[in-house]
């Protein structure tokens, strides 16, 4: 467990052997789904959970804390309604998403570019996802009605130091795709929403 947390994280994975030790790069995206409880009805508006909160918890303690922990967006994704499915709504194009998301990773390149310049030693950044701590302070800055928030969360939710830096990170993506310089308070509402949407209330 503990190599793949590291790998999570740190974008590297680690061999030991009697000769040596040597690293090597392991950067990816991790996409997962899961079902809310055995059942799967967990939630459901329409069907009721057979399920106990004990076999609900014993389901979710399958998946470790650590690793959980490392995953920046967790999100319940609905039954879709049938009016929806034979309806004629037109969403977001992928074409559309893909300009705002490119324009969003140009703002990152330009914002890391100039600490590359500075520190040919530094490891160099491409994205809000690396941020060192140090970094975070910088380009993560947020007012006092955004700390009050955070701070609630952070309480309400018992979040881990690591979640609190990783809503930062989350919060400056948010706003980079909003075109903001600052992180506002509903981008840091957002960003708080994706760590908390698995700690549904199951009892």
């Amino acid at each position: 467990r503990r190599w793949r947390n590291l790998c999570v994280e740190d974008g590297e994975i680690s061999v030991a052997r009697a000769r040596g030790f040597v690293s090597y790069p392991a950067k990816f995206i991790l996409i997962a789904s899961m079902n809310p409880c055995p059942c799967g009805y967990f939630g459901d508006p329409q069907k009721e959970c057979q399920c106990s909160a004990g076999e609900i918890l014993r389901y979710r303690r399958k998946i470790s804390g650590p690793l959980l922990d490392r995953i920046d967006l967790h999100l319940n994704v609905p039954r879709v309604k049938i009016d929806k499915l034979m309806g004629e709504e037109v969403a977001e194009s992928s074409k559309e998403i893909r300009k705002r998301v490119e324009k969003a990773r140009g703002l990152q390149a330009k914002r890391f570019a100039k600490i590359g310049e500075k520190s040919k030693k530094a490891v160099k950044t491409m994205a809000n996802s690396e941020m060192t701590n140090v970094q975070i302070k910088r380009f993560c800055e947020i007012d006092e009605a955004g700390e009050d928030l955070l701070k609630r969360a952070i309480e309400k939710f018992t979040l881990s130091a690591r979640a609190y830096h990783r809503i930062l990170k989350v919060s400056r993506t948010i706003a980079d795709l909003s075109d903001s310089d600052k992180i506002k308070t509903e981008h840091l509402a957002e960003a708080i929403q994706y760590r908390t949407q698995i700690d549904e209330n199951i009892f």
